[in-house]
């Protein structure tokens, strides 16, 4: 089988963009395959206070990050999870940009969407049943609807040396609007979750969902 990647991310103040779903049973190529979508939303409180927020001094330095190069398997999934958030902070480090905490609510979000994408076959910001990712992301309970707030989405799955955690990066990376995400200065937390399977087959690959978030 030839490895495959695609990631989808979200990067709007009203609602979230959403990318076509994948063709199932399309035949495989040497050409590695991209999907984008975009999920970011921003409370109209948390937009005004955005303006005055103070600026934040990133660490000087990172230790590099661990087992960015390993295959997901049934073993290894939080090692892998740890080393996407290492990952996310060192380029944000780099940037000179506050680094991420985990958070317990932002990551069980980020799960429940992971094993629904591979569980019902779909790979998008937005579920079959019409749930967004901040209709989840607030159900998760990070934060009440009225509050002021704000959070985004990145989706990726890859297959065989593109579903290592440095290879995932990659393709947010060299993706514009995913890119976007992770060097949002305003967020302050993520939740990351890794699910075995891909939405076109849950016996190969990963599907991972990064959840990021900032309450004022």
């Amino acid at each position: 089988m030839i490895p495959a990647v695609a990631v989808a991310a979200g990067l709007v103040f009203a609602a979230p963009a959403s990318a076509a779903p994948a063709k199932k049973g399309s035949k495989a190529t040497k050409t590695i395959t991209a999907k984008i979508a975009l999920g970011d939303k921003r409370s109209t409180k948390a937009k005004a206070k955005a303006t005055k927020a103070k600026k934040v001094q990133a660490k000087a330095s990172l230790a590099p990050c661990s087992n960015t190069t390993i295959t997901p398997d049934a073993a290894n999934l939080e090692v892998v999870r740890a080393a996407i958030l290492c990952l996310h902070n060192q380029i944000r480090n780099t940037a000179g940009l506050p680094l991420l905490k985990d958070n317990a609510k932002l990551r069980k979000a980020a799960a429940g969407h992971s094993d629904d994408m591979v569980a019902d076959g779909f790979f998008d910001h937005t579920s079959p049943d019409g749930d967004t990712f901040v209709d989840r992301i607030l159900a998760a309970g990070y934060a009440k609807r009225n509050d002021a707030w704000t959070i985004g989405e990145n989706l990726a799955w890859g297959t065989g040396e593109l579903s290592t955690p440095q290879a995932i990066m990659d393709a947010w990376m060299n993706s514009a609007g995913h890119k976007a995400n992770i060097l949002k200065k305003s967020y302050k937390e993520v939740g990351i979750a890794i699910r075995l399977g891909v939405p076109s087959d849950a016996g190969v690959g990963a599907t991972v969902t990064a959840d990021f978030g900032a309450k004022a």
